[in-house]
């Protein structure tokens, strides 16, 4: 009996340690196309079609610029027909391992001008990617639309270039992405001009592309949506609010109710701009984007 039960476990073990690489493989004989992180991952999905196969084998509940991949994550990306890299110095496991260079593709790259340097950061956690400290360059490159049209166009080149049979079918795909794209780029632009010079909250510092493409002023702190801030992040805010008056904050996720009640006493409405960097839990990046801007609207 012992023996079947090990018998069983390794089964198990087998099978839980493969779904990964089975959920990449549900479209067998097609470009296998891997991105870290869901905007590139959306967009090659949008993109490609039918013509494509696309993983993001990215858990939901981390932030994929920090996270690192298990054996079985690494796997895929490996086998990848494209790896989808953002630029930017985002995903830094991947100079840490093994991956097939002639494969990956930084979708950025026509916009590495336009990076921004991030100078220092605190030291600060959130979900289970642990401590880490925001330098180098940031990351979030998409929140310009401008920036995210560039990487669209760039994994649009790179599948005309392994699917030349696949041309019209790319193009078309492309010019119904980069239609929608543009659109939240005017929109964002309107929304920006009626905010004018007035100054704005960013929970987190993942902003930087949206302030600096739409001409927002933009002060960052480090408070974690799940989490109430300390006494020390609350005597922050209060230094930061007496030099630059505030009446939005924008946050990644929702933040808790208490917390949002503390902020409406010092005048501030919490806003949810969501960056999409994860699979979201309902709807898709444009999905997303557009409550994001919507969000606005009252503020306003």
């Amino acid at each position: 009996m012992k023996k079947v039960l090990l018998f069983l476990l390794g089964l198990l073990l087998i099978s839980c340690g493969s779904r990964k690489e089975e959920e990449a493989k549900e479209k067998p004989g097609l470009p296998l196309v891997s991105a870290v992180n869901y905007p590139l991952s959306y967009f090659a999905e949008r993109i490609g079609g039918d013509l494509i196969q696309v993983s993001f084998p990215v858990p939901s509940d981390v932030d994929p610029a920090y996270w690192v991949p298990d054996d079985d994550a690494l796997s895929i990306y490996q086998s990848s027909d494209l790896i989808l890299a953002n630029g930017a110095e985002y995903a830094k496991w991947m100079h840490q391992v093994s991956l097939p260079a002639s494969r990956i593709i930084n979708t950025s790259a026509k916009a590495k001008d336009n990076y921004i340097e991030v100078i220092q950061g605190a030291s600060h956690s959130h979900g289970p990617e642990g401590e880490h400290v925001h330098t180098g360059f940031a990351s979030t490159t998409w929140l310009d639309f401008r920036i995210a049209l560039i990487q669209a166009e760039a994994i649009k080149e790179v599948l005309l270039g392994i699917l030349p049979d696949g041309h019209e079918s790319i193009e078309k795909n492309y010019q119904t992405l980069e239609q929608e794209l543009s659109e939240l780029h005017t929109s964002m632009t309107e929304l920006s001009g009626k905010l004018g010079h007035e100054t704005i909250l960013g929970s987190h510092p993942v902003y930087q592309y949206l302030s600096a493409a739409y001409g927002l002023h933009m002060h960052s702190l480090h408070f974690e949506p799940v989490e109430m801030p300390s006494e020390a992040q609350w005597k922050e805010l209060d230094a930061m609010l007496a030099t630059h008056p505030a009446r939005i904050m924008l946050w990644e996720g929702e933040p808790l109710p208490e917390v949002k009640t503390i902020l409406l006493e010092k005048g501030i409405t919490s806003l949810v701009f969501n960056p999409c960097a994860s699979r979201p839990s309902k709807g898709d990046f444009m999905e997303v984007m557009n409550n994001n801007m919507e969000g606005f609207v009252n503020p306003l």
